[in-house]
């Protein structure tokens, strides 16, 4: 899509719809729409497209497909115009856009949902609003909202207390977009907590009732090399690293990600030594 510069589209209509395939339907014959049920995959990742199909081809609107490629969608009233720049990053239009608001981050390590309009403070004094969060959902962790934390397997007790880091914003401008990264306290714990389970089943890991490791919730920065990180969140990456060296030092982070104001997916860092 890229490089192709901005294209104009002259409209009957208001609306903007996309057809996957054109079809010349007999000359009177009714057609009928009815939801489509095919899913739709953008670079891997599920995208969450409304479709219809209408005379054997599915249907979407441009907006849908601007939003989940990341190309600018524009229209014009006074021209009945739409105008699509592929080397632009996709913008929601004033209208559709909700109220700002800016967010406190907890610090407790309760669990934050990020809403379209949220503004939250960034590292470098600017607000970095939130326009789409539908991916949270979706195809942040799996098909659907994550439970809750996990509970005791073992006695979570004999571990030492959970001391939590503060939730910091990152963000990165540059030609390629803005991103934003904000560590994710609440998956931070659901990370430590599933270390202690795992840790649970092992008896090496323990001597005279305490564990043996040390679990820490921040990554030292000469250890970015070697950390290694996943998405969505998979219990067996961090069960089958403990299960394999159950008495090492463990190092646990997490992060939203967001690009141009769009969230992605929940980021986790992990790194053993």
């Amino acid at each position: 899509m890229k490089n192709r510069g901005t294209k104009e589209i002259a409209l009957v209509a208001g609306g903007i719809i996309l057809g996957a395939a054109i079809a010349s339907p007999v000359a009177g014959a009714a057609l009928t729409a009815q939801q489509s049920t095919q899913k739709f995959i953008v670079d891997g990742r599920r995208a969450q497209i409304e479709a219809y199909s209408i005379g054997g081809s599915n249907y979407v609107k441009l907006r849908d497909v601007g939003r989940a490629m990341d190309f600018s969608v524009d229209y014009d009233p006074l021209t009945n115009t739409v105008r699509i720049d592929s080397n632009a990053p996709y913008e929601d239009p004033p209208s559709a856009m909700t109220v700002s608001r800016t967010v406190q981050l907890p610090t407790d390590g309760s669990q934050y949902v990020p809403r379209p309009g949220d503004r939250i403070l960034c590292d470098d004094g600017t607000e970095y609003e939130i326009r789409d969060t539908t991916r949270w959902d979706t195809n942040v962790f799996q098909d659907g909202p994550l439970p809750s934390l996990p509970t005791p397997t073992c006695d979570w007790n004999a571990f030492p207390a959970l001391t939590l880091q503060p939730p910091i914003v990152k963000h990165y401008r540059d030609e390629h977009g803005d991103d934003l990264f904000v560590r994710n306290v609440f998956e931070v714990r659901r990370m430590v907590y599933t270390i202690c389970n795992a840790l649970g089943d092992e008896p090496d890991a323990w001597r005279d009732g305490k564990p043996l490791c040390k679990i820490y919730t921040e990554i030292p920065p000469e250890y970015e090399p070697y950390t290694g990180r996943f998405w969505p969140w998979r219990e067996s990456e961090i069960t089958s690293v403990v299960h394999a060296c159950p008495n090492m030092r463990y190092y646990v982070d997490a992060y939203d990600y967001y690009h141009n104001h769009v969230y992605q997916y929940t980021r986790c860092c992990l790194m053993s030594i």
